[in-house]
């Protein structure tokens, strides 16, 4: 089966990508560069912009070298071209630097015979021409050694009979080969002194047990260690590196002679008996010792254990910048002044109820914000900007389903070096449920204000009448004015213990105290005034032998609310259902009217703090603070409260709390 039928060519170019053998192709005289894998781009030191470019215009540094002219004979030709060991200067990290390939131009024909692209592939053999340079060198010093001692043979028989002529030459050779000692030993001295005084940490290990034999203080440092572990082997020195990974890499650079590089890699360091936590760079590189064949690795380190801290710090305050950010809904905008684009957080966009995939412009922005604050938010940037202070202020935006929703915003502009106001930074955050709180509670104000004053008026004018009258006999209208004195303050009476409650409620201090009692006892005897009064019938229906465990006045409380509101909202139905169910290991008890309903819309609001709607277009009097009271008191109970309720056939309110006893 041929397995590239079954690949899609761009998945094979992305496997080819990250292939480690390095691989170009280009196509046509000029040679474009159509694809190269990372292997290829990190050889040329070069990003990904060189693919679609020729290569003489993505490699200048190439034009007085043999390459390119070879790429064009093989174009032309369609004769493959291999070269092992060739040196190519190439700029890397904006330095020209040389390295040496093993490198093939494979001419891909077409069905004409004709060449339709050039295959490059290419190793690296820098590090392999560096160790034959050593080689070498150490062949051609070998090979003049040699070379001397045949002379000195040669010399010898030639002279054989002289015997003073021969043992000069000895005494010369000797003389020799002590100066050649001493260049050796200098060598080592020098190459122990180049670690000593490196800059950067170095040391040494010698033989396959990786004996410390030579390294600086730096190094020393970052070890932990002193200079007594000169001489011992690595296990020894850093026995804490057994339970680590470190020495398996020594045992394989050792074996197979290829360096290893490490970037920003954790090491634990026994430093005075305390583990320390530590990040370095470092390379493991393989070199023989002069005058042995003994291998040394060379150690190469670099502490970077500030730096990843100070990283991971960073990324740790923004993680929790944005955790703070996303708990509190804010959202963070910024505003380019130059350019007036602006970046901003998810949470900001949707604030402003933009689709999270929108670009947002700075003009965009303002045009969300209704137009006559629009003007004042403008203002109060430029006066931010002038006075190099914090801004802050409130603004409305319509969003797209025509929903009103209230913005708080708050800055401070940002300088250039030069002093000139180059952006301007924002945290937004929804206040729309704090303004309705607010619009409510000046409702409520006003409604208290109206409410109190109604009873008062007329209280007063009771007072004034029965003052005026308190001479003459008692009378019919003395007995009128003193139950209509008597009615407007139950009323007030009413009003200040809601106003109490919520009070109570607001500081915590609502007091639920539990007993067990009879929930259809209870039931029977609450509602009494609306019974005296004729006009309505209470039908009381459920199990009659239901013990429950809770305040029993503030439940009664819950059930004459209920009812007065049936009362209240529901006049034409003159019967009203009490009915109690224990469901599971709870009870749940029911007031149900027949009267006209409530809206469905107004459903969600009703056990509101200061909430008081209209029912089918009627005002009613009262506070808006009945059926939040009572939502508080069964909350305290750990229970639930609700309503059902469709228009023109009634509403049932209903509530549950736990049938036995709670920890409390």
């Amino acid at each position: 089966m041929n397995a590239a039928q079954h690949i899609n060519p761009e998945k094979l170019l992305s496997v080819l990508f990250y292939s480690p053998n390095a691989t170009a192709v280009y196509q046509g005289e000029n040679l474009k560069i159509l694809t190269a894998n990372k292997a290829m781009l990190d050889f040329w030191g070069k990003d990904r912009s060189v693919v679609g470019k020729n290569f003489i215009d993505a490699l200048p540094e190439l034009i007085n070298q043999p390459f390119i002219d070879i790429l064009k004979e093989v174009w032309n030709s369609g004769k493959t071209f291999k070269a092992k060991d060739t040196s190519a200067i190439l700029k890397v990290d904006g330095v020209l630097q040389e390295f040496f390939f093993d490198f093939e131009y494979k001419a891909i024909l077409d069905n004409e015979g004709k060449t339709e692209y050039i295959l490059h592939t290419a190793f690296e053999v820098s590090e392999r021409i560096a160790a034959w340079k050593v080689v070498d060198e150490k062949s051609r010093a070998e090979q003049e050694l040699t070379e001397e001692l045949r002379a000195i043979n040669e010399e010898y028989q030639a002279t054989n009979e002289d015997l003073l002529s021969k043992n000069e030459n000895l005494l010369i050779l000797e003389a020799n080969l002590q100066n050649a000692i001493e260049v050796l030993h200098e060598k080592e001295q020098r190459f122990r002194r180049m670690i000593e005084h490196s800059p950067v940490a170095m040391a040494s290990l010698k033989g396959k047990s990786f004996i410390v034999d030579a390294l600086n203080d730096k190094m020393l440092d970052i070890w932990g260690k002193a200079k007594s572990v000169l001489g011992l082997p690595l296990r020894d020195a850093l026995p804490e590196l057994e339970t680590q990974s470190f020495l398996g890499v020594l045992d394989e650079v050792y074996e197979t002679h290829v360096p290893f590089k490490g970037k920003e890699i954790k090491v634990m360091i026994s430093v005075n008996k305390v583990h320390t936590e530590r990040y370095l760079n470092f390379v493991y590189h393989p070199v023989f010792e002069l005058g042995s064949q003994e291998k040394l690795i060379l150690i190469v380190a670099n502490d970077v254990t500030e730096e990843v801290l100070a990283r991971k710090e960073v990324t740790d305050i923004n993680s929790r910048l944005e955790v703070a950010l996303e708990a509190g809904y804010l959202g963070y905008g910024e505003i380019d002044l130059t350019t007036s684009k602006m970046i901003m957080t998810d949470q900001f966009k949707l604030n402003h109820g933009f689709k999270l995939e929108e670009e947002i412009s700075y003009a965009k922005f303002l045009n969300t914000i209704l137009p006559d604050y629009r003007e004042k938010f403008q203002q109060i940037i430029k006066n931010s900007i002038i006075n190099n202070d914090i801004y802050k202020t409130e603004y409305p935006i319509t969003l797209k389903d025509g929903n009103l929703r209230w913005l708080e915003v708050h800055g401070k502009p940002r300088y250039d070096n030069d002093g000139n106001a180059n952006r301007v930074v924002a945290m937004v955050s929804d206040i729309t449920e704090r303004k309705l709180f607010d619009q409510r509670r000046e409702d409520f104000l006003s409604v208290a204000s109206h409410e109190l004053k109604t009873p008062i008026t007329i209280l007063k004018a009771s007072l004034q009448y029965l003052d005026r009258i308190k001479d003459r006999p008692f009378g019919d209208k003395h007995a009128q004015m003193i139950e209509q004195s008597l009615k407007y303050v139950d009323r007030m009476t009413d009003m200040v213990n809601d106003l109490l409650n919520v009070k109570r409620l607001s500081e915590g201090q609502l007091q639920i105290e539990k007993r067990w009692f009879n929930l259809s006892e209870m039931l029977q005897e609450t509602c009494n005034h609306i019974r005296l009064d004729g006009k309505y019938n209470l039908k009381i229906g459920g199990d009659e032998s239901i013990n429950v465990f809770a305040d029993e006045n503030r439940i009664d409380q819950v059930v004459i609310n209920f009812v007065n509101n049936a009362v209240k909202y529901a006049p034409s139905s003159t019967n009203i259902y009490i009915y109690f169910e224990k469901i599971e290991e709870n009870i749940k008890v029911s007031v149900t009217d027949y009267g006209d309903g409530i809206q469905e819309n107004l459903l969600p609001n009703l056990f509101g703090r200061y909430y008081r709607a209209s029912h089918s277009g009627k005002d009613y009097s009262g506070l808006g603070l009945g059926l939040y009271i009572c939502a508080e008191i069964i909350k305290a109970h750990k229970g639930q409260i609700g309503v059902d309720s469709k228009v023109g056939e009634g509403s049932t309110f209903w509530f549950i709390i736990p049938l036995e006893k709670l920890d409390s």
